[in-house]
């Protein structure tokens, strides 16, 4: 759901005409109006946590301080299995209070779907039936939103259903995607897809491979947590394999490659393992990562880590990987809850380079326009995208906010930089 769309729709329900200045119209919606444009506008970067080892109850806020998205892995077709299953098993009131807790620190909360263990094309799950189970459970145990992680181990089962070359895999995502959607509107609810990074090589799968999803149901994904690892010894593991250049076993699947295909770059979520124990190959020491972040940032990109998986992943590991990059002293936490995602295609050159293996940049943050902008004023609202400047400083909303102070416990504002 486009920004515009939603506030449409939440005028139209209040029977507010057009006439009325949108500031004043937005100052008269009802708290549970302004609750669902605060969760309509989030923007990149991503930071993403799966959690499926065992742990006796979900971490704090301060444990996972620094990411924005927090998976709970898995919903299978037949229920919740791990840590779905461990929230499942919570009191209602249990739950109030930690979705209550990660929201102050700008978290969002969802569930990651399928897993390296089930099939859903292979083993012939209806995918409209099978959607429509799995947004009711979000919904009935108020979750965020989902990450579509359509997988199997070893390159079996619907790997194959990709190998096959017939599209049914890529049909049945797109159908998937396409029910979840009915369900889990856009704008309301994160809806996320964490592909393996080879199925974005062009001309290599028969069905189109998610070069083909994205131009079809690209639109209704937020974004794509990106599995750079699991695909060889050797891939993906410095950064230009990672970022310009893959290898010839998988052609144009590189970060910027991807981009140059057609999908958005801000989509693109580069996601790692945390040690070299939570995947087979693809491992990157978070220092040598953070260098690769921060190169990819000063190209152009600005989508984000993933991490599979806590408690091997932390606070103190998103720390290094941000780095210079997206330094949490400056950025306040991007509170990740859904976003219209633009489907600007973003050309990048591929030429090699050299890897580095320090951050580039040592400045935590770019001097900020503020010619223009006016200050930050209490009881204004704001749209996402709004920029305003504040103690010297441009800054801008990410959602719709109203008397939320830029650089408060709120997370609305990101820091710009000092103004210029």
């Amino acid at each position: 759901m486009h920004l515009f769309f939603a506030l449409t729709t939440v005028f139209a329900c209040l029977g507010m005409v057009a006439s009325v200045p949108l500031e004043e119209r937005m100052r008269n919606l009802t708290p549970k109006a302004k609750n669902v444009l605060k969760r309509a506008t989030p923007v990149a970067p991503h930071f993403v946590l799966y959690s499926d080892a065992y742990v006796s109850t979900e971490p704090t806020a301060s444990d996972i301080s620094g990411f924005n998205v927090f998976a709970l892995s898995f919903l299978e077709a037949y229920g919740a299995a791990d840590q779905a299953q461990e929230w499942a098993a919570l009191t209602a009131s249990q739950r109030s209070s930690i979705l209550s807790e990660y929201e102050a620190a700008g978290i969002s909360l969802i569930v990651s779907l399928f897993g390296s263990t089930e099939t859903p094309t292979s083993s012939g799950y209806d995918p409209i039936g099978t959607a429509n189970t799995m947004a009711a459970w979000v919904i009935q145990y108020g979750l965020q939103g989902v990450d579509v992680d359509y997988e199997a181990s070893n390159f079996s089962q619907d790997f194959a259903a990709f190998n096959g070359g017939t599209g049914s895999a890529e049909q049945w995502l797109g159908n998937f995607t396409t029910q979840l959607r009915t369900q889990l509107p856009q704008g309301q609810y994160i809806l996320t897809h964490a592909p393996v990074a080879p199925w974005f090589t062009p001309n290599r799968w028969g069905g189109g491979g998610y070069l083909w999803i994205d131009s079809v149901v690209g639109s209704m994904i937020d974004w794509y947590n990106v599995q750079y690892y699991n695909q060889g010894t050797t891939e993906y593991t410095d950064c230009n394999g990672l970022l310009y250049t893959s290898s010839t076993t998988w052609p144009q699947s590189a970060l910027f490659q991807i981009a140059n295909s057609g999908v958005s770059l801000d989509k693109l979520v580069i996601g790692k393992p945390a040690t070299s124990a939570q995947a087979s190959n693809g491992y990157m020491d978070p220092t040598l990562l953070a260098s690769c972040v921060s190169e990819a940032y000063a190209a152009g990109w600005n989508g984000g880590v993933m991490v599979w998986e806590y408690p091997y992943a932390n606070a103190s590991w998103i720390s290094t990987v941000r780095g210079n990059t997206w330094p949490e002293s400056s950025t306040t936490s991007t509170s990740a809850t859904p976003t219209s995602t633009s489907t600007t295609t973003t050309s990048i050159s591929t030429t090699t380079t050299a890897t580095s293996t320090a951050p580039t940049s040592t400045s935590t943050t770019a001097p900020g326009t503020c010619a223009g902008v006016a200050a930050w004023t209490t009881g204004v609202a704001y749209t996402g995208g709004a920029e305003v400047t504040y103690s010297g400083y441009l800054w801008t909303a990410q959602w719709w906010t109203e008397n939320d102070t830029p650089g408060g416990a709120a997370g609305v504002w990101v820091n710009d930089g000092a103004c210029s």
